[in-house]
């Protein structure tokens, strides 16, 4: 039998951490898009089907405040939101093509 310890927290468990911190409905295909070129909000809309703003826009901030994506606003006209992988995210790549090569 298993007993819980009050010491499991995600602190404890880097794995644990990371999978928690990418998991949500598009956060994994927003970071694998990520890899091949960076991310414009309404392309994203049009890519992923069955999405809507305000779950986009909640993955997207998430996964910046967990430091994998920085937003870049450029002075265009229209204005234009960019999100790219960060050196972090860049890091992370190695780790989800081995995870893809599992199944």
């Amino acid at each position: 039998m298993t007993t819980l310890n009050a010491d499991n927290t995600d602190d404890n468990c880097p794995a644990q951490a990371l999978l928690k911190t990418l998991s949500g409905k598009w956060k994994p295909q927003l970071f694998k898009l990520a890899t091949i070129a960076p991310l414009r909000f309404n392309n994203l809309l049009r890519q992923l089907e069955g999405s809507n703003k305000q779950s986009l826009s909640a993955a997207l901030k998430e996964l910046a405040d967990a430091g994998l994506l920085s937003k870049h606003t450029l002075q265009t006209k229209p204005l234009h939101i960019e999100y790219s992988l960060t050196k972090k995210g860049k890091l992370m790549i190695p780790i989800f093509e081995e995870l893809e090569g599992l199944i």
